[in-house]
C-alpha cells in the first residue's frame, strides 16, 4: 500500500480545537503556514502520526497544534534524518514523539501510542505545499 496523507489539522487560535484543512503550505524555518504557532525562525516542528493512533484514541482539543496524519507508513521504522517528500515539500524526521511537547494535555491512550513511537516530529527542509491524498515518498538521510 502506498503511503499517503489522510488528514491535515491546524490550530488557528489559542485553545481552539484543531481545524481540518484540505491542504497546507510548509514554510522553511516556520512550520505549517496558518498554524497559530508558526513564526519565522522558530524551527517549529510538525507532528506526523499514523492513522490508527487517531482512529483508536482521538485527540484532546488543541493539544497538538500542527498535525499530519498518514496511512501506510510505519513511523517507528523511520530513522532520525530520514526525509519525507510529499507534494512540493520535503520534511526531515527530527525525532520520536517522546517526550512530546505538551504531552500532559493528551488523552492517556494517545500518549501511550505516541510514546510507542507511532508519531514522529519532522521539520521543514524544503518549502512547498501538499494536500490530503498526496503520496509520501521516504528518502534516506542526506
Amino acid at each position: 500500500m502506498p503511503a499517503t496523507v489522510v488528514a491535515l489539522h491546524l490550530s488557528k487560535s489559542s485553545r481552539a480545537p484543531l481545524v481540518a484543512v484540505p491542504h497546507v503550505s510548509a514554510v522553511l524555518e516556520t512550520g505549517l503556514e496558518g498554524d497559530r504557532h508558526a513564526r519565522r525562525h522558530s524551527r517549529r516542528q510538525v507532528l506526523v502520526v499514523e492513522e490508527e493512533v487517531l482512529n483508536e484514541f482521538g485527540l484532546a482539543h488543541g493539544a497538538i497544534r500542527e498535525q499530519v496524519t498518514v496511512r501506510g507508513l510505519a513511523l517507528d521504522g523511520l530513522v532520525l534524518g530520514a526525509r519525507l517528500r510529499v507534494g512540493g515539500a520535503l520534511l526531515e524526521v527530527a525525532g520520536p514523539c517522546d517526550p512530546c511537547a505538551r504531552m500532559d494535555e493528551l488523552r492517556p491512550g494517545l500518549q501511550r501510542s505516541l510514546e510507542g513511537r507511532r508519531g514522529r516530529f519532522v521539520r521543514v527542509v524544503q518549502a512547498g505545499s501538499f494536500a490530503v491524498g498526496d503520496a509520501i515518498q521516504v528518502e534516506p538521510p542526506a
